[in-house]
């Protein structure tokens, strides 16, 4: 019996069936639609199936992940060895007064949703954003003007240790496309933002303001993992590549988006390896003619090839 075999098996001990799969295609779970496949993939109903088994994996030694809506990722052609924990089960939304709190896994198109329901400002920059609430606090996201460091109040996370805590905005650490939960290797259990009464109608308009925008700039007809490089201090990703040449260069199946220079795209069944060759040669035509690092803001994760299905013990 194979270690993958093994330890799905102790993963029974904890999870109902329908909450574990074996060898799962990490294309069908990103917005990139590309990416090998998962050795075991996990979806926690509750936050204490998740503890338990993000504590199981560091008691075996087992190599773990979280993805929360797959919008900011590329998986590599050869897959990810060891355990995908996908949080999407975990999607509660509460509002008390000027105060919403939302699982890890709850959409934050859905939290601006429920933040207009109620007349709450503060949250409208987050309307066109396709990731989870857990995924936007460990890259501090954000967008039009507005970041998740301006609304959050607080954190429930697993630390480092297995441990459950709370961490304010100050110890969450937010910074661009950073933040502690990044930095520590914390899993993040649910957030609490803090907004303020508005006007329902004003809130609206702005939500279809934001709406509007993105569609029209934003090449949403091909999979994508949004904006693919980091703001560099000083420049525009999206401007520098255009500058460059490189609107609508492509490379096997993937392509710099011609709606928006800052995007590459899954044009024509790309694999990973187009994206990330791509990403390369943008980077070092963007360097050699602008003397510019691009670093990517994609989240690049798996193996090149797969090699075996053992786990991969954790380093």
């Amino acid at each position: 019996m194979n270690q993958k075999i093994e330890f799905s098996i102790k993963l029974k001990d904890i999870l109902d069936e329908h909450e574990m799969a074996l060898d799962v295609p990490m294309r069908d779970h990103t917005y990139f639609k590309v990416g090998g496949p998962a050795d075991i993939m996990v979806t926690p109903s509750t936050k204490e199936k998740l503890v338990r088994v993000v504590n199981l994996c560091k008691a075996e030694n087992i190599n773990y992940i979280i993805i929360g809506n797959g919008s900011n990722l590329l998986v590599k052609d050869g897959g990810i060895r060891g355990v995908v924990i996908k949080l999407s089960n975990l999607n509660k939304i509460t509002v008390n007064e000027e105060e919403i709190t939302a699982d890890s896994g709850a959409l934050l198109a859905d939290v601006s949703s429920a933040a207009l329901k109620h007349s709450l400002t503060g949250f409208e920059f987050a309307c066109g954003i396709p990731g989870s609430v857990g995924g936007a606090v460990f890259m501090n996201a954000g967008a039009y003007d507005g970041e998740l460091v301006n609304v959050i109040t607080e954190a429930t996370v697993i630390d480092e240790n297995g441990n459950v805590k709370k961490l304010n905005n100050s110890e969450l650490e937010l910074g661009y496309r950073t933040s502690a939960v990044m930095q520590k290797g914390y899993v993040v259990l649910e957030a609490k933002f803090n907004l303020r009464k508005g006007i329902y109608e004003d809130i609206k308009a702005r939500i279809d303001e934001l709406t509007a925008r993105r569609e029209e700039k934003q090449p949403l007809e091909y999979p994508s993992a949004g904006s693919t490089f980091k703001r560099p201090v000083g420049h525009y990703a999206g401007k520098l590549i255009q500058d460059a040449g490189l609107k609508g260069y492509c490379l096997g199946g993937a392509s710099v988006s011609e709606k928006h220079s800052g995007f590459i795209i899954n044009k024509n069944n790309a694999s990973a390896k187009d994206i990330l060759c791509l990403i390369e040669h943008v980077q070092k035509t963007v360097k050699e003619m602008f003397d510019v690092d691009l670093h990517p803001e994609v989240r690049i994760i798996g193996e090149d090839v797969p090699e075996s299905n053992v786990l991969a013990a954790n380093q």
